[in-house]
Formats: structure tokens, C-alpha cells, sequence
């Protein structure tokens, strides 16, 4: 076996020359200071890098393009590194690439890199330092005091700077093939499911208040369009919606945010939808649907068919029209349909809504005024539609189409000159969003009854603190501006890249060997010990995975989240009992997936860690008001939990998904979260265990210096790595040394205080202690694991190393380093890696051993003899057949993330 030592895990093969403390960078440079650029440190460079569609294999389309990351040991490359991007036959493909993330030396830490659908496929390609290849239509992009053009040389794409329209067309050369795309939305003063007699409803559309270039080519170039959405005097729920486009692609990704900023008792929304105006050309015979259903099948219809007739207009005329080619001329046709074809309906409206994951309807009716009749139906629509003629359309479709259920596509007026193609991101067919709170209150007026019905239900009630005032939900979409009526192959294939948009990625044995995330290392089975470990994690994630579609853990809201914790004797996850309902990242639930995927490489484990990122990131913390930055605690609803705690809303959480895609919306959650330390001028996290008034001094604020800390410095690390904001790196490096300085450091007691402005904690000068078994399960561990490699301090190195090495020490241990013992700690299983740390750190083979021992032990989590394997479970006992393993989400995350990293630190020593 390979010894893992201490330069291998902990620099994990970093190039050298890059030691000194944070040579810090401004936000807008994108490349080295003047200072580092003199250096004499030569930079490493690196040998290509093999990369690979996620899901394998050649896709055979592009959601428009990919944008992907990658990252690169400390000292290989300068940020204005250019890199080529060809597949293992030597054909340069078009790439654009840009740093998202930066060494303390300034070398690249991360690179983005952009390919557009346009260009020749291959199932793997290398990524090489070197002059990238120009595509042959590079994007372009024009504007004026009223406009924005972006032309990717087969499509132009017009945004406006103001007005009701974010497009304003979509042209394929010469022809229209979308105008006027604009956000809907209705709201109406009470919910659908209550029967009351009178319900008002108002209809909403986007009004644009900012537009942005983010990017402007060659490759790739990317429009932020931001407003609200107004009726008459009120403007409300703001958004957010990217437009990226591609270098010779037809195809236009869109990524919409919107925010809840409504009173949950009076605004219900009662759709939410992004629409464009389709110019229809020709005959209502030879303009076409389509919609995509489940597996490869397609509906293919006419506005007006002219198959199944009485009389046959003849067969080149219906082959024409099922392919949907141009028919021939009607007075070749057969007379006796040509005649009457004015007696033949036109259906110029459609509709396929979701409203269950499992049941999709189409429908159609001839126009406004009239009954829908049914097409058909069936479980799973992977979200896409067209509408056009054989002289062009618009393909449009939604992302998670069913996972994010109630949605809808629906066309209408395609039989008159203009059709509307909406996606509806909440389809108006499934009754208004209530995001009210789901219980009165039950009499818990008082902080004394609240800590009585937490005792119970493990739900932290507050009158007034289960709002969803400021939360918010993201959607990928995706256009296509078509020059004809794809095939129902095409159909089939461009579904499937709306509904899992192929992604480039680097193997886990390169992003190891970058030195990136801290301690994990790629899947090792080779003895029967490691092979056990790995057998219980890829369980016990399968088991996860295998529970979101079992238990139906979908919906607008839902999606993304797993449950909390486990009823045996109802063979249900406690869904509704209080604080065992949706986890909500608690104990760093992402975290686990995360390193599940970057030590695995495996598509699944992505796309499941993807969608628990965009959920959490969104639905779980609050982006407006008062309690911008943070997130709510586990409960029945996302946000209905009375502790609003930085400790969910994480950044440490949500950096994965922006340094591996880039995902420019993920990069904007991350910058809001530099600043939730203001919070705490603002709610008092222990309001409830105190009858001090709460008078919150900027220089002296009760901000916790593990689980608090430990995720604004996650938030901080990030911004430094993007090379954001100067307070950041100042707070992370004074939270840091301050928090070292305390005589018991991260254990220290007494009255501790954290000064906003500059992030130094101040304490006293005689040690005591106080810590629980929280204090590092919220990603502190992971967090010191990457800092202490990036700066230089002797005494934090020390301080955190001596706090790993005590937290499952003996009581006399503790007393004899800190002054007393650190009493009766909860979660040992969880502390493994703090103490497989302090074991490399210090190079000490008895405590590795005794890493092991805790791990086996299983403290709080999973002893060795656990059984991770799941039993069936049939009616009548369950609703519906369902597994069932002896697991919680606690001790799965942290026994994940213990084992992880035991085996990264302390993998000889199994």
C-alpha cells in the first residue's frame, strides 16, 4: 500500500513557491499583482488533463453548450494562462477559458472553460496549456442606450434595456423565430384549495430594470437581466435570468431566479411562467407540435391534421405532414379534402402539464372559448415542446420538468399569425402556492412554551418566524431557435439534453492531485478493510438516492432536500413531526454528497449533490430583508423553523457546484453570504436561553467561534478564492488568529465577542471551556483543513491541531491541557477526522489508530457490525413498496464524512 503521508494529503501534491501568507488580490484583476508577477518563483505548468461527459459516451446535443471547471495545483499556472481544448485525435476544439479561483501566490487555482454545441463531439478530450482554437462564428456582442445584440452567427438574440420584454427577438437570419419573451405571473388573495366565494387574481408581468454583459464571447457570452415583476403601482417577486449563449449554436440556456417577497397570507402565486410571442408562418395544416413525453417518446401533432380524414388528401401529402416537412400544394391533393378544408378544426392550443412526478396530461383545444379535449398522458415528461413550420420554430423546454412539479408547457393561438409558447415554471392548472405556515401555534406564545414543544415535536416554533419572505427558487430553461420542424429523433435528443445537460468533468485523480476541498481522496479498494468502508459509503448513499423517488421527495419547493430522520413503526421518514422533517443541510448533509462525488466521479452522485445544492441554496435561506444570508433550521416546511442560523445558509456548502460549472447564479449566493455576519445586529441566535435584552454591539457581538465562525469563514474562504472582496480575506485571517490567541481557542468559555468590522475575537485571558458537539460538524473540520495550508501561522496550526487531538481525548487529557475536562461529548464517531488530522499533522501512528477505533466505535453514528443494507417493504404495511435501512441523515453525512477523510488521512493505518 502507498503511504499517505503528511505532504501528500495535506499539500496533496501542490507545486512549490507558494507559501507566503495570502498575497491578497483586488476583485477586478485577473491576473498576478505587480508584486507577485516579479517573483522569481517560476510557475510549473502541467501535463494535459482527460476530460469526460459526466454520463459517458458522446451526448447528442447541447443544452447550447457546456461550461465546466477545473482546477490546478498551487504554482502550475498564471491566471492569463490560454489553454486548447482537443480530442485524442488532435482536432483543436473552440474554448473559451477564464480563472474562477486563485492561489494566496496568484497562481489559477480554478479554471472555467466553455464549448459550444456547435462543435464536433468526442467522448473525452484534453485540456492543454496552450493557444485555444477560434470558432468559426464567434459570438458577438453589440449594444446601444437601448439595446444589447448577441449574434452567434446563426442566431441573433436582442435583449432590451427597459420595458416589459427581456427579448425582444429572436431572428434566424432573416426570420422571427421568437419576440417579446417576457416573465408572467398571477397572484390571487386567497388559496385555491379553501372554496371561497370570491377570489381576486391579478396578472403580473416582467418589468426590466437592469440589463448586464457578463460575458462577450468568443465562445460563450452571458446576459443578466434583473427586475420585478409589475401590476400597475405594485412590483414585486424580483428576478434574476441569465441568457447564455454559444458560437454557432441555435440554442439559447436561460437559468431564472425569482424571490418571494409576497405576505403569505394574502399572495398566492398562481403561476410563474417565461413566455415568448412565435410568428406562425403558412397553412394551419403545416404548422407542428411537439411535445417530448418519458423514455425516447415523442407526440408529434398538426395544428390541422389532415391524417385520418374520410377522404385522403394522399399519401406524399400525409408523409409530408408526419414528418413535418412542407406539404405539397393543396391543388395536387386530392379535391375532395381541398374543398372542405375549411371544415377541418384547427387546434391552436396546447398544453402538457405535470402536475404529480408521476402523471403528465396533454391536452388541446381549438381555441379560447372552447373545451380542451384529451390527447394523452403518461408518468415522467422530460420537458420539452416546439412549435413552428417547416420554415422554422422555437423548441423550448424546462429543466427537472417533473421533479419540479406542478409545471406546464402550453402553446397557444398557433391556428392565428402570433402563438404564445410559455413555460410554466408553476403551472396555473394546479392551484396557487401556499406557503402559509402550517400550524397555529398551538398556545406557544412564550419562549418557555416553545422550548416545551421542542422537547416534544423537536420544532422550534416563533409566532412570525415561518415566513417565506425572501426565499427563492432557481429553474434552467432552455430555446431553440429551429430552421424547421425537428425530426421526433431530434425532438427526443434535444429533450435529453434539456433534461440532463451534458457536463465536461475532470477524473478524481487530477482534482485530488490539485489540492483542492482539503482531505479526500479518490475510491481505494485494494484490501478487504478498505473495500468494507467503501462497500457501507456507496450504500448508504444508494440508499439516498433510491429514498428520493421511493418517498416522492419531489416538488417546486421540495426538490433537492432528503429528509431528517426515520419512523420504524410507520415505515415513514417523520415528515411531519417538527424538527425531523427536511433535513435543511443539517450536519452538513451536502458536504457528504459532495465528497461522495468528487472521490467517485460518478454521474449520479453529481446530479443528486447538483440538486441539493440548488435547493438548499435557494429555498432553505432567506435573500431579502432583515435575515438576508441566513438559513432556517430542519423542520416541516424549508423555512418555518424559528432558528434562522448562518450554519445552513453555508457557503461551504454551494462552492462545489460554482468551482466544477462556474454556475454564475451560484457565484451570486456565495457573494451575498460575505456579509451575513450583520446578521447578528439584527437576531439573536440564543434569544430563547437568555433574559438579557438583546442590545447587539458591533465590537462585541455573540457570534460563535466554531459552528457560526466556521461557516462565515467558509464564505470568506470563498470570496478570497474568487479574488472578491479585501474584508473577506482580512475576517478570515483575524477570526482565524484571534480565535488561536484564546487560551483554550475553539474550546475557550467565558465571554467571547467578535467585532464586526475587522472579524478579531476578544476573550479572556484565563482559560475555561465551553464546547459542544456541534462545534464542528458544520464544515469547521473541512474548512481548517484547507486554511491551515494556505497561510503560514505556527500558533493557528498548533491551536487547531491540539483541539483535534482533544475532543475524543480523555477527561485527564483535556484537564491536563486545558484546565478542566470537556465533559460528556456527544457525536464521537464524527470527531474521527478531527483526530485522524491531528494524527497527520503531528505524525503520530497511536493516534490514527485511535481514529480508527473511534470510527469502528461508532459513537452517535454507525458501530462497525451496522448493517447499511435495506429491507422491502410491502403493502398493505406502506403505501407503496418501499426500502427501509436502519439510517438517519445525521449520522450518515457525518459517519460519510468521517470515513472520507479517515481514509484520505489515515488510510495505512485501516
Amino acid at each position: 500500500m502507498v503511504h499517505i503521508s503528511r505532504r501528500n494529503v495535506l499539500a496533496s501534491a501542490a507545486a512549490a513557491g507558494a507559501t507566503a501568507l495570502l498575497a491578497s488580490r483586488g476583485a477586478e484583476a485577473a491576473a498576478p499583482s505587480a508584486e507577485q508577477a516579479s517573483r522569481p518563483t517560476e510557475l510549473a505548468g502541467h501535463e494535459p488533463v482527460t476530460v469526460r461527459w459526466l454520463e459517458g459516451g458522446a451526448p447528442a446535443e447541447l443544452a447550447a453548450g457546456t461550461t465546466f471547471g477545473v482546477p490546478w495545483p498551487r504554482g502550475a499556472f498564471a491566471p492569463d494562462q490560454e489553454f486548447s481544448l482537443v480530442t485524442d485525435s488532435g482536432t483543436a476544439i473552440p474554448v473559451q477559458s477564464w480563472p474562477t479561483g486563485w492561489w494566496p501566490d496568484g497562481s489559477v487555482k480554478w479554471t472555467a472553460h466553455a464549448t459550444s454545441g456547435a462543435a464536433p463531439r468526442a467522448e473525452s478530450y484534453r485540456l492543454v496549456a496552450g493557444e485555444a482554437a477560434a470558432p468559426d462564428s464567434p459570438v458577438t456582442v453589440t449594444s446601444n442606450s437601448r439595446r444589447i445584440t448577441v449574434d452567434t452567427g446563426v442566431i441573433a438574440v436582442t435583449f432590451r434595456r427597459g420595458g416589459e420584454h427581456l427579448v425582444e427577438s429572436i431572428r434566424r437570419g432573416d426570420t422571427v423565430i421568437a419576440e417579446k419573451g417576457r416573465l408572467v405571473a398571477s397572484r390571487q388573495d386567497r388559496p385555491s384549495t379553501e372554496q371561497a366565494e370570491v377570489i381576486r387574481s391579478q396578472f403580473f408581468t416582467s418589468a426590466v430594470e437592469e440589463v448586464t454583459v457578463e460575458q462577450e464571447g468568443p465562445v460563450r457570452a452571458v446576459v443578466k437581466v434583473e427586475g420585478r415583476h409589475r401590476k400597475d403601482r405594485r412590483a414585486w417577486l424580483p428576478f434574476t435570468v441569465r441568457f447564455y449563449l454559444y458560437a454557432g449554436s441555435d440554442a439559447v440556456r436561460v437559468v431564472h431566479t425569482f424571490v418571494y417577497d409576497g405576505d403569505a397570507e394574502r399572495d398566492f402565486v398562481g403561476g410563474l411562467g417565461v413566455r415568448f410571442d412565435v410568428p406562425m408562418r403558412g397553412e394551419p395544416h403545416d404548422r407542428h407540435v411537439r411535445f417530448a413525453g418519458q423514455g425516447e417518446g415523442v407526440l408529434s401533432e398538426a395544428v390541422r391534421g389532415i391524417t385520418g380524414l374520410r377522404r385522403d388528401p394522399g399519401a406524399a401529402v400525409r408523409q409530408a405532414q408526419v414528418a413535418g416537412q412542407a406539404t405539397p400544394d393543396p391543388t395536387t391533393w386530392d379535391q375532395r379534402v381541398t374543398t372542405r378544408l375549411q371544415y377541418i378544426p384547427a387546434f391552436g392550443d396546447y398544453s402538457l402539464h405535470q402536475l404529480t412526478a408521476n402523471g403528465f396530461e396533454v391536452h388541446k383545444r381549438t381555441k379560447a372559448g372552447h373545451s380542451w379535449i384529451r390527447v394523452d398522458g403518461g408518468q415522467r415528461a422530460r420537458g420539452l415542446a416546439y412549435v413552428g413550420s417547416p420554415s422554422g420554430g422555437l423548441a423550448f423546454g424546462m429543466r427537472n420538468f417533473w421533479q419540479l412539479h406542478p409545471t406546464e408547457l402550453e402553446i397557444t393561438g398557433a391556428a392565428t399569425d402570433t402563438a404564445q409558447a410559455t413555460v410554466w415554471m408553476w403551472s396555473p392548472r394546479a392551484g396557487a402556492m401556499d406557503l402559509r405556515f402550517y400550524h397555529d401555534g398551538m398556545g406557544q406564545d412564550t419562549y418557555p412554551e416553545q422550548l416545551e414543544g421542542l422537547e416534544i415535536t423537536y420544532e422550534d416554533y416563533e409566532p412570525e418566524f415561518g415566513t417565506p419572505y425572501g426565499v427563492a427558487r432557481t429553474t434552467e430553461l432552455t430555446f431553440w431557435a429551429l430552421e424547421s420542424t425537428p425530426s421526433a429523433e431530434r425532438v427526443s435528443a434535444l429533450a435529453d439534453a434539456n433534461a440532463t445537460p451534458p457536463l465536461l468533468a475532470s477524473p478524481p485523480e487530477h482534482n485530488h492531485a490539485a489540492g483542492v476541498f482539503g482531505a479526500w481522496s479518490p475510491v481505494d479498494r485494494s484490501n478487504a478493510a478498505r473495500d468494507e468502508v467503501e462497500n457501507n459509503l456507496a450504500l448508504m448513499h444508494r440508499y439516498y438516492v433510491d429514498s428520493v423517488d421511493q418517498r416522492h421527495w419531489y416538488g417546486f419547493w421540495d426538490y433537492g432536500d432528503v429528509m431528517h430522520d426515520y419512523d420504524r413503526d410507520r415505515h415513514a421518514w417523520r415528515y411531519d413531526v417538527g424538527g425531523y422533517a427536511w433535513d435543511n443541510s443539517e450536519l452538513s448533509t451536502d458536504l457528504w454528497l459532495w465528497y461522495h462525488y468528487l472521490r467517485t466521479g460518478d454521474a449520479t452522485a453529481f446530479r443528486f449533490a447538483e440538486a441539493m445544492t440548488r435547493h438548499t441554496g435557494e429555498v432553505d435561506m432567506y435573500h431579502l430583508g432583515e435575515w438576508k444570508g441566513l438559513g432556517t433550521r430542519h423542520g416541516v416546511q424549508h423555512w418555518g423553523d424559528s432558528a434562522k442560523q448562518v450554519r445552513i445558509s453555508n457557503a461551504g456548502y454551494k462552492r462545489f457546484l460554482y468551482f466544477l460549472t462556474a454556475d454564475e447564479r451560484v457565484g451570486d449566493v456565495l457573494h451575498e453570504l460575505v456579509d451575513a455576519d450583520r446578521t447578528f445586529l439584527v437576531l439573536n441566535p440564543g434569544r430563547k436561553l437568555t433574559d438579557e435584552p438583546f442590545d447587539p454591539d458591533p465590537t462585541a457581538l455573540g457570534v460563535g467561534k466554531s459552528t457560526d465562525w466556521g461557516a462565515l469563514a467558509l464564505a470568506w474562504l470563498t470570496e478570497w478564492e474568487r479574488n472578491g472582496d479585501e474584508i473577506a480575506r482580512t475576517k478570515l485571517i483575524n477570526g482565524a488568529t484571534t480565535i488561536a490567541a484564546l487560551p483554550n481557542s475553539w474550546a475557550q468559555g467565558g465571554n467571547v465577542t467578535y467585532n464586526l468590522a475587522d472579524g478579531r475575537f476578544t476573550g479572556p485571558s484565563e482559560p475555561s471551556i465551553s464546547i459542544g458537539s456541534l462545534s464542528s460538524v458544520f464544515g469547521l473540520i473541512e474548512l481548517m483543513t484547507e486554511l491551515l495550508e494556505l497561510i503560514d501561522d505556527e500558533q493557528v496550526t498548533a491551536q487547531w491541531v491540539r483541539f483535534c487531538r482533544l475532543y475524543n481525548s480523555t477527561a485527564e487529557e483535556q484537564r491536563l491541557e486545558t484546565g478542566s475536562s470537556w465533559g460528556s461529548l456527544n457525536l464521537r464517531q464524527a470527531y474521527s477526522r478531527a483526530t485522524a488530522y491531528a494524527a497527520v499533522r503531528l505524525d503520530d501512528a497511536a493516534l490514527a489508530e485511535r481514529a480508527w477505533r473511534e470510527l469502528r466505535t461508532g459513537h452517535a453514528g454507525y458501530p462497525e457490525d451496522h448493517d447499511f443494507t435495506a429491507e422491502r417493504v410491502e403493502g398493505p404495511a406502506v403505501l407503496n413498496p418501499v426500502d427501509e435501512a436502519r439510517l438517519g441523515t445525521n449520522a450518515s453525512a457525518q459517519y460519510g464524512l468521517a470515513a472520507i477523510q479517515c481514509l484520505a488521512l489515515v488510510g495505512d493505518h485501516i
